[in-house]
């Protein structure tokens, strides 16, 4: 089970999944990003009232979603697993909304890394050599069940994974090469301005690969110019 977290409350950029991106929304692209992985996708959102946009744009493309607490993620994440049937052996991969460059064969090389592993949490952010924004974690669902019933810090129920991290035996999948310098996830302005730039550059075509995005990333060093020197916010 692939479980997108998102809403529309954000503190640097409000509603920035929403954000226009070639002709549609920023959570839209993303979809067509993860097109080949799409049933296994659901969406985790708020149920403050807020959530409504979001709850359109997966039922305009029939993507599965969930409306859980508003501050506390862990539970919402937790929530969401058991609404659709996870049992406590299945994977569970978490990705963020704020990923419009996300590389569905990146997301899909994790998992397999993961399962064929004897870990219980992997991600390609711990040992970072992937650009952010391209941040992926795989986890086994009993851990998470563990989390969200013993996590006791609001910094553990904000943020999902801390518990689980903290708890669990981890690996880490790795870039063949460090591409961390790039700066690729939507957070402020500066990033919605770098994003809209890299797809300008691919005629707003959502089929890329991470190959040819790097390619063109090291071969054009001024699209990244603009969000260079962004502060990443603190989880």
């Amino acid at each position: 089970m692939i479980i997108i977290q998102a809403r529309i409350g954000s503190s640097r950029l409000p509603s920035k999944v929403l954000l226009e991106l070639c002709g549609t929304t920023v959570l839209e692209i993303m979809f067509k990003r993860l097109e080949p992985l799409k049933g296994q996708i659901v969406v985790a959102t708020t149920n403050d009232g807020s959530e409504e946009p979001i709850v359109q744009i997966c039922k305009k493309h029939s993507i599965s979603y969930f409306k859980g607490d508003q501050h506390n993620v862990l539970k919402r994440f937790a929530d969401c697993a058991k609404e659709f049937g996870a049992k406590y052996d299945d994977t569970i991969v978490r990705l963020t909304s704020d990923c419009p460059l996300i590389d569905v064969d990146i997301v899909s090389d994790v998992i397999k890394f993961f399962e064929k592993n004897s870990f219980e949490y992997v991600s390609n952010v711990e040992s970072r050599t992937f650009p952010r924004g391209m941040d992926c974690e795989v986890f086994l669902a009993s851990k998470l069940f563990e989390a969200d019933k013993n996590a006791k810090t609001d910094f553990e129920k904000e943020h999902v994974t801390p518990y689980i991290k903290s708890n669990s035996n981890i690996g880490s999948f790795k870039d063949a090469e460090n591409n961390s310098n790039f700066r690729l996830t939507l957070d402020v302005l500066e990033d919605y301005e770098v994003i809209k730039s890299i797809y300008n550059e691919f005629n707003c075509q959502t089929n890329f690969s991470y190959k040819e995005l790097i390619t063109l990333l090291k071969n054009r060093p001024l699209l990244t110019l603009a969000n260079k020197n962004v502060e990443q916010k603190t989880n």
